[in-house]
């Protein structure tokens, strides 16, 4: 039985696309155990993955503001010990990044990453073993291709992201069609305009479909309560845990946003899902192998609210 530890740290998107790793090797490697190490906001994402045996959080994120904390400080040991109670047959950086490497190398096991050419970081002195992955696939493929390679294994045709979530049942949320309106991201030039969330959501509301408005911070929640005053019967919803907009995204009818992990949970956990793309290209790291899934835009072409009402109609017929 091999056992097997997956580094991939960050960030939402990155880990969805990392999934179908751990899939992967469950086809391939019957019987294999799979850890993974994930930032600590994000472990939700692994554990919703029957092949994970165990989840190993990291804080990189938030030790690096408190590095000289003697509780920052103890966490960092309390992490290394955890992470080296276990001797891997492989250690499969997919990350590509020095605090990747760095963690793979603090791990007890053969150490496996990108080469020279293919990782954005210069690295190989850091891993046991290297490969080339073309940075022409999509971020799913160049984990996959690098598992693979690292493990032996032919890919299987398919990709699955293995993911499983129960549609949650919320206080807030009446028992009826829901769609989810993911408007948040992290940055300003991914948005998309109001007004195209304003038609979108009326459109929904001709249907008979809830709109649901999740939000992250204060700026994303003022723009909730905005595009709530326009879409009638819209719900903006109390702040989400990941644990609970998995569960909120399992549950609806469809789901819609911009370029951010969400939409990519969306797809993963097979909800008809639209990614909306205004500032970069889905082609390296947009909604990827999802059958009720589409990509619509790119950089400085963001598709038209009717666009997206199009595809939402086909996926969902």
């Amino acid at each position: 039985m091999k056992k097997i530890l997956l580094v991939k740290t960050s960030s939402m998107g990155d880990v969805v696309h990392n999934l179908p790793v751990a899939s992967d090797i469950c086809s391939r490697l019957p019987g294999a155990e799979i850890d993974w190490v994930v930032e600590e906001p994000l472990a939700v994402l692994p554990r919703l993955h029957a092949a994970v045996r165990q989840v190993i959080p990291v804080a990189i994120r938030r030790w690096r503001k408190t590095l000289w904390q003697r509780g920052t400080r103890d966490e960092i040991r309390h992490f290394l010990r955890v992470l080296r109670e276990s001797r891997y047959d492989a250690v499969i950086d997919t990350q590509g990044l020095l605090k990747s490497a760095l963690i793979a190398r603090a791990a007890q096991g053969m150490r496996f990453g990108l080469d020279w050419n293919s990782a954005r970081e210069p690295l190989g002195l850091l891993y046991d073993r290297t490969f080339g992955v073309p940075w022409t696939l999509h971020a799913v493929e160049r984990n996959r291709l690098l598992a693979a390679q690292a493990l032996g294994y032919a890919l299987p045709a398919q990709v699955d992201y293995g993911v499983r979530a129960a549609p949650g049942k919320f206080s807030w949320l009446p028992a009826a069609r829901y769609a989810v309106l993911l408007h948040a991201t992290s940055a300003e030039r991914k948005l998309w305009r109001e007004a195209n969330w304003i038609e979108m959501g009326r459109y929904f509301l001709k249907q008979g479909i809830t709109c649901v408005l999740p939000w992250g911070n204060i700026a994303e929640r003022a723009r909730s309560d905005r595009l709530a005053a326009q879409i009638s019967g819209s719900i903006v919803p109390p702040a989400l845990g990941l644990g609970d907009a998995a569960a909120l995204l399992a549950g609806a009818y469809a789901a819609a946003g911009v370029d951010t992990g969400l939409v990519h949970l969306a797809a993963a956990l097979g909800t008809p899902t639209v990614g909306i793309y205004c500032a970069t290209d889905p082609g390296a790291t947009g909604i990827y192998a999802c059958p009720r899934a589409l990509n619509l835009g790119a950089a400085g072409k963001p598709p038209v609210a009717d666009e997206v009402i199009a595809a939402l109609e086909r996926i969902t017929a």
